[in-house]
This record gives structure tokens, C-alpha cells and sequence, in this order.
């Protein structure tokens, strides 16, 4: 049940009476009794080195490695194997897929993560075999990795397994996605470790950067519409409105509303506490750790406003990225659906045959 606070009646109650307009609210320092000038502050050098401090003690070995189900699959032209496994990773268990085709030379592979967007978990059927149609033609040169995430679940055919919980978008998303990478590599003969690449959608665009951020052997990422900045306009309008009694109903808010923002303004949870939550949330700070990004990015995104593309192309340029590291893509018009976004598959297609050459 979401929890109601004086501050958001009181909120409500200038709302009605026309006390204070929107665009009022925008200018305040305080939305419902939370310091937003606070709380939006740039991030400072010691708020960066807690969360790579933070980064740096994770651990991601697969324990407890089991394959629950394997299936012949089309894949390309050819077949290929469909695994369902199970793991347990920080004392969490987690399942996840693990696709590819037969025949596959040993080590020579690349290794590309399909992390999914919204918060609803994946199916490999409708979600993961459309994305895979898109790529027919070189489908079979990859090895795929399908994390579900933490508290979500990953289906096939008419089966549904269930990860451990609780939910912990954009962060320990991560930690579930790089062990499941290391399970591919053991059970996987053709995956190569050291090519590795993320295909990431929306939510699961954010991870995928963050991925990269967090370890080496992220080579490269392909970022649709993912958020990247927990500090900018976006976060703070949607911040604002939840804070007001009115959250939209967009994928992994309810998880920023009921863990930080509604505990911050009960004064149950502390600023500094909120705000490194955001940081290790916010790949934008760590564009520099990330060695190849592609951008895809509509103008029209209700979802995820184009402003966070801005805003990661913005860093990438500051850390000096290369043309060769680096491209953003934006598509006047496009919305949060790659469809709308023309030309946008067959550009990511030749950055994932990219890996293949990857030194």
C-alpha cells in the first residue's frame, strides 16, 4: 500500500487552490518538505570514490551453477541450444538463458548480454526471438547471455522460473548480468572472454553502460534509449511528481519511490544515503570507464526523454572518446520503440560484428 505523507496533502491542497503553479514548484527549493537543490547537487569527487570503493569489493562467482532446461533451437539458418540456468550470486538465486548456435569454434565467439528493458522480467519466446529475427542473418555468430534480474522472471514456451529478490534496479541488475557471463563461459565452449558486449534496452540500456562502467571486460555496449543520468532534468520531474502524490507509471520508479524518495521525505532514510543510491545509478559519471557506446535515441521518447542521450554523449565527449569509441544517433521524431528509430537495427548490427574483431 503506498504510503500517504502530510507533505504530499500539503501539496495537493496549493495544487487545488492554485497557490502555487507548476512551474512554481520547479523554482522551489523544497518539494514535499525534501530539499531538491540538496538533493540535485553535482556529485562530489568523495561521493564517486564511495561508489567505486563500493564497486571495487563486488564479487560476481557463479555458485551453485545447475542447468534446469535445454532445448534444440532455430537460430540463423542453422540450430543452435537453448539453456535455462540457475545460479546463486551475492546469496541471491538468480536464472537467466543462455543461447548458441552448434558447432561453434572453441573460444572464438563473442559474448552479447540481451538486458531487458521494463520491470516485468523477459520471455525468450516473444521478446528475445524478435530481437534475435532482427540479426537472422548473423545470429549464429553470437553467444547470448539473457539475465532476468533480480525478484523478476525469464519464461520459454510455457514454463516461468523466478529469480530471488528483492528487486534492485540499475545496480544489482549488474552484479546478476556479469555472473551470469561467467556461467556462459563455463558451460559455453565457443564464448570468448574476451569479447563481450551488451544489448541493452531502455532499463536494461542503463545496465548495460553501467556494466561496462563497472567492469573491464565489457567491451562494448549498445545503448537504446536507456537513462543514464539520475541527477538530471528527467529524474528531478519525475522525483518532484512523486514527492507530489502523483508518480507516473513508468518501469523501475516504484522501486526509486518506495526505497529513497518517499523514506527520504518520512526522514527515514538519510540524504547522503539517497544520493549515492543515485550516483551508482548514474553511468553518465563514469563515462570514461566505458570503452565503446553506440546511442540510439528518439526525440519523441516519452519514456525516456532524449535529454539523458544528451547528457551521455555530453560525458563520452568530455572523456575524450573517439570517434571509434563513440556515436550517438538521434532520430528526430523516434520513440521509445526501435522500430520508430530508422536505420537504427542495421547500424547496431554492424557494431555488434564490430566485437568480432575487437583486439
Amino acid at each position: 500500500m503506498k504510503r500517504i505523507f502530510p507533505y504530499v496533502l500539503f501539496i495537493a491542497i496549493l495544487s487545488v487552490s492554485g497557490c502555487e503553479s507548476s512551474s512554481d514548484l520547479r523554482e522551489t527549493k523544497f518539494v514535499g518538505g525534501v530539499n531538491f537543490d540538496a538533493l540535485f547537487a553535482e556529485p562530489t569527487s568523495a561521493e564517486l570514490s564511495v561508489v567505486k570503493i563500493d564497486w571495487a569489493s563486488r564479487e560476481y562467482p557463479a555458485q551453485n551453477v545447475l542447468v534446469e532446461f535445454s532445448e534444440a533451437i532455430t537460430l540463423g539458418a542453422g540450430t543452435g541450444l537453448v539453456r535455462i540456468v540457475s545460479h546463486t550470486v551475492g546469496g541471491v538465486k538468480h536464472y537467466g538463458a543462455i543461447i548458441s548456435a552448434n558447432g561453434l569454434t572453441s573460444r572464438k565467439a563473442p559474448v552479447v548480454v540481451y538486458s531487458h528493458g521494463g520491470d516485468s522480467g523477459v520471455s525468450i519466446d516473444e521478446e528475445v526471438q524478435l530481437v534475435l529475427s532482427f540479426f537472422a542473418d548473423v545470429s549464429d555468430q553470437f553467444v547470448y547471455v539473457i539475465p532476468s534480474f533480480r525478484d523478476e522472471t525469464i519464461s520459454y514456451k510455457n514454463t516461468t522460473w523466478q529469480s530471488g529478490g528483492p528487486a534492485s534496479p540499475w545496480d544489482r541488475d549488474v552484479d546478476d548480468a556479469l555472473s551470469l557471463v561467467t556461467v556462459a563461459l563455463q558451460l559455453e565452449r565457443g564464448a570468448d572472454p574476451s569479447r563481450i558486449g551488451v544489448l541493452g534496452f531502455s532499463r536494461g540500456a542503463g545496465v548495460g553502460m553501467l556494466m561496462a562502467a563497472r567492469s573491464e571486460e565489457v567491451d562494448a555496449v549498445l545503448d537504446f534509449f536507456g537513462p543514464t543520468d539520475f541527477f538530471g532534468t528527467f529524474v528531478q520531474d519525475v522525483s518532484r511528481e512523486i514527492l507530489s502524490g502523483n508518480p507516473p507509471n513508468l518501469p523501475g520508479l516504484d522501486y526509486l519511490s518506495n526505497e529513497y524518495l518517499l523514506p527520504l521525505q518520512a526522514e527515514e532514510i538519510s540524504l547522503e544515503d539517497v544520493r549515492i543510491a543515485m550516483v551508482r545509478r548514474s553511468a553518465v559519471l563514469f563515462a570514461d570507464r566505458i570503452k565503446r557506446l553506440q546511442i540510439h535515441h528518439g526525440t519523441s521518447d516519452t519514456v525516456v526523454p532524449v535529454s539523458q542521450a544528451e547528457a551521455m554523449t555530453r560525458a563520452m565527449q568530455d572523456a575524450g572518446k573517439t570517434d571509434l569509441q563513440f556515436q550517438a544517433y538521434l532520430y528526430e521524431g523516434g520513440s521509445h520503440n526501435p522500430l520508430t528509430l530508422e536505420g537504427s537495427l542495421d547500424r547496431a548490427k554492424a557494431f555488434l560484428l564490430e566485437l568480432k574483431t575487437v583486439n
